[in-house]
């Protein structure tokens, strides 16, 4: 009797903008195309890809060394600084262990979860700054938003009538919004610089320093309304600074890629802004030319403990509690040491064609 061998169904879904599979085809994928690598916004689902973003960067790139910008919002900019302060296997594993680690509930106060947030950062690249700043083969650039008018103000009523205003623009149009926030880059002066044409929003660029590494990573991940709005960032002028996510949730901006844009994310569809999911709307094809996009497939996402990466909903989910949550939330990460090893045997075998769909 023949005995009948059932092959997993893959773990990762590859999605394609029209250069990057022209090149693909090519010359396949090679460390030495890529050049650029986003990193989305989305809280715990970053830790979610673990074992992707350990493939990719402690074995995939170092086989072509050379300089390259990584581009964050929120949990995408301190998934690249624990990287580049740490290195790939030591910074991913400190990030999810941290963040697996924190503890928060319904009734605290966005003062108490920001400085809970603080110390896990401050955990997490203290005594690296400068490391990460100027790592030879990274360039760090994290994203943040400075808002506008009524939106600076951490009270209530302020912050709503914000909120119901951003709504009301973006359903316009995504750069109406622009009204009650504007964009910011950081940066290190030092390697090619990160820019980008006029797209509707105001865009200021700072550099990014060891002494203002911390505010700005906070900065880029201060939720409105979950944390406060960072203040007093050195050498920024005075204001509020918010969550880069708000206006790039998942970085669909024109990346001036000389290769491959390499994404690894957590969804196979990139949206430009976190409002922008509100109405559904997708990225700019223009912009993501060159971006090779690896994310879980839904099958892998079917086998995980709760159907789905980890959630920021989690910490407060009726029928979960801590013990439960850490332990899941650990079999996720463990998990996704699947999507890493499947990453890599596609390397070697260089079938990504076969696999690759329209971005």
């Amino acid at each position: 009797m023949t005995q009948i061998l059932h092959k997993r169904p893959p773990s990762l879904n590859i999605r394609a903008g029209h250069l990057a599979r022209q090149l693909i085809e090519q010359e396949g994928l090679q460390a030495s195309q890529v050049d650029i690598i986003p990193g989305a916004a989305g809280g715990p689902k970053g830790i979610g890809i673990q074992g992707l973003d350990q493939a990719i960067f402690a074995d995939f790139l170092p086989r072509a060394a050379q300089k390259r910008t990584l581009i964050g919002s929120s949990i995408g900019s301190w998934r690249f600084a624990s990287i580049a302060a740490w290195g790939a296997t030591e910074g991913t594993k400190r990030l999810s262990e941290l963040y697996t680690h924190l503890h928060f509930h319904k009734k605290m106060s966005r003062q108490k979860v920001s400085d809970i947030c603080r110390g896990m950062l401050i955990d997490l690249i203290q005594g690296k700054e400068g490391e990460l700043v100027n790592h030879p083969d990274y360039h760090l650039t994290v994203i943040s938003v400075k808002a506008q008018h009524i939106f600076q103000s951490d009270k209530a009523l302020p912050l709503l009538a914000s909120v119901a205003g951003i709504v009301g623009t973006t359903a316009v149009a995504r750069k109406h919004s622009r009204h009650f926030m504007q964009r910011v880059i950081s940066q290190p002066q030092s390697g090619p610089q990160f820019k980008i044409d006029d797209d509707g929003f105001t865009t200021h660029y700072h550099s990014l320093t060891p002494d203002s590494v911390t505010p700005w990573l906070m900065a880029s991940a201060s939720i409105p309304g979950v944390m406060a709005a960072i203040r007093d960032i050195p050498d920024a002028p005075q204001g509020s600074y918010r969550d880069g996510g708000l206006i790039d949730y998942h970085i669909d901006l024109p990346f001036q890629s000389q290769g491959i844009v390499l994404y690894p994310h957590f969804t196979d569809s990139i949206t430009p802004g976190w409002f922008d999911k509100l109405f559904k709307r997708q990225a700019n094809p223009d912009n993501q030319a060159r971006t090779l996009l690896l994310s879980p497939s839904q099958e892998y996402l079917a086998s995980l403990p709760l159907g789905r990466l980890p959630n920021r909903k989690d910490f407060t989910l009726k029928g979960l509690d801590n013990q439960q949550r850490i332990q899941m939330w650990n079999q996720c990460v463990a998990e996704s040491q699947r999507m890493g090893d499947e990453f890599l045997e596609m390397v070697e075998k260089q079938n990504f064609p076969a696999f690759m769909q329209a971005l």
